[in-house]
């Protein structure tokens, strides 16, 4: 394990949370909140106050939370006309090509070559053309971008990268929904919100959304084998890094080697503590929410495994984190 204070933490103004694309995603036939599970029993194991999760296993059919930054993304840009494509380590090229689907278009899927065939198949099933990249997450981002340049097809990245920095931020503001529907559901206000990241959209939606509020922490969390948020922020100037790890974990949505250039400034100002963990971890937080009746795969676990291992800091404290994946099977 690794883990990093922020040195160059500000308290805000953070720009106030828009409602437009939560009464997009109301409007979508199959919406509905994602439970918030109070999770008492495993709460008092860890000595913590409270724990709640914020179960998006079963958000729209998908198994995960990223069609609601798609789909707004989608919406946003007003291209009826448009062959959609976007490189993914699995959950963000299923919510791409089931929005597309919705909209009767076609969809281009770039994946990794460590991607699991259960998680090419959920891609396929909604109808898109999928191509495996020999290489890793970076280089199928890569290769999306220069064949969709060539062929006129338009990309749908939850990355923010030189020359492609707009969409990017759609993606975030799609992923508010899931925190205004928190506000709703919650009977206080959390202590700590751990929330896991790759690239880190969802990261930057947190930070924006709880980064002014007094006294309360945010804590990211990655993979070890994935670490470019760790590397970034312990950077002298705290400029983006890339992760000197592999990018092997079996935390495949977190599998990414360089952070977000769209979600990097807000993640910079408002996430207090960055922690890298080890597989065993995610593994053994899996079996935790299992045990609490919650669906998770290896990243939707995540932000418990970080819970997991620095439990003794918040002893005490509220804590909040995001179940962002079911098991992929």
């Amino acid at each position: 394990m690794r883990f990093a204070e922020n040195r160059f933490r500000e308290p805000g103004p953070f720009a106030a949370p828009s409602n437009a694309a939560r009464e997009f995603h109301r409007s979508l036939p199959g919406y509905a909140p994602t439970p918030l599970i109070d999770c008492r029993p495993l709460a008092d194991s860890l000595g913590v106050r409270s724990l709640h999760v914020k179960d998006e296993s079963h958000r729209f059919g998908l198994n995960a939370f990223k069609a609601l930054g798609a789909s707004w993304a989608m919406h946003r840009l007003a291209r009826p006309d448009a062959i959609f494509s976007a490189a993914t380590a699995g959950n963000h090229g299923r919510a791409v090509a089931w929005s597309a689907r919705r909209l009767g278009r076609p969809a281009k899927i770039f994946v990794p070559s460590i991607t699991i065939p259960a998680r090419i198949a959920a891609i396929r099933s909604e109808g898109a053309e999928v191509r495996v990249v020999d290489g890793s997450y970076e280089d199928a981002v890569h290769l999306c971008d220069g064949e969709s340049r060539a062929h006129g097809w338009q990309v749908i990245s939850d990355v923010g990268y030189e020359g492609y920095m707009e969409i990017p931020k759609w993606v975030v503001e799609g992923y508010e929904t899931l925190l205004l529907e928190y506000e709703d559901q919650r009977d206080h206000a959390p202590d700590v919100v751990i929330v896991q990241a790759g690239v880190g959209g969802l990261l930057c939606a947190a930070a924006e959304h709880f980064g002014a509020q007094k006294g309360l922490q945010i804590v990211s969390v990655e993979p070890i084998a994935a670490d470019a948020l760790l590397e970034s922020i312990s950077s002298p100037d705290g400029t983006p890094q890339v992760s000197k790890g592999p990018q092997n974990s079996i935390m495949a949505g977190l599998n990414c080697s360089e952070v977000s250039l769209t979600a990097w400034p807000s993640i910079r100002r408002g996430v207090d503590l960055f922690v890298a963990i080890e597989d065993h971890l995610t593994i053994e937080a899996m079996k935790l929410l299992a045990a609490a009746g919650i669906d998770s795969g290896e990243s939707g676990a995540a932000g418990l495994a970080g819970l997991l291992a620095y439990r003794g800091r918040f002893q005490g404290q509220r804590v909040l984190i995001v179940n962002t994946e079911g098991h992929c099977t």
